[in-house]
Order: C-alpha cells, then sequence, then structure tokens
C-alpha cells in the first residue's frame, strides 16, 4: 500500500476504529504514524501498521505542504483538516 505524508485515512482496527486520521510519516514498508490532533496529537503520533489503514483518497494540502517545507505541522492543523471529514461520520 502507498501512503505518503498528508493523506487522510480512517482506521480500520483497534480501538480508534472508524476514526480518520492524517499520516504524519512513513516509517518503514510496514509502519506509518498518524495523529488526529485531538487523541493523538502530533508531539505524540500513532504508530500503525498500513494494513490497518484506509486510504480515503484524499491528501491534505496544508499538512503536505508544511512537511515538505520541513515547517512545523501543529495539532490545530490537524482539527482543520480533519473536521471536514468528521462531519460526515
Amino acid at each position: 500500500m502507498n501512503f505518503c505524508a498528508g493523506d487522510i485515512v480512517i482506521s480500520k482496527a483497534g480501538r480508534d476504529k472508524d476514526k480518520h486520521f492524517v499520516v504524519l510519516s512513513v516509517i518503514d514498508e510496514q509502519f506509518v504514524s498518524v495523529a488526529d490532533g485531538s487523541l493523538r496529537r502530533v508531539d505524540n503520533p500513532k504508530r500503525k501498521k498500513w494494513k490497518h489503514l484506509e486510504n480515503t483518497g484524499n491528501v491534505s494540502a496544508l499538512v503536505k505542504e508544511k512537511i515538505s517545507a520541513g515547517v512545523r505541522v501543529t495539532n490545530p492543523d490537524l482539527k482543520k483538516e480533519l473536521a471536514k471529514f468528521n462531519q460526515d461520520v
């Protein structure tokens, strides 16, 4: 599975099942780090196997730009980007 920084994903397993997250980084071929800005904050991201995540096909342009520019992503940035998707749930 191909994940990259800024992808919006949904957890398929674990106690955070059906919750939206933003991929912050790809750790290796099995793991990515994800955060949502509220329960999983940027300074303590969740390390999750990619097989437990479903890619929504959406990308947060703001987060992707900040990560590629080397600028720190903040928790309000993540909350703002995920608010669009959490309204539908």
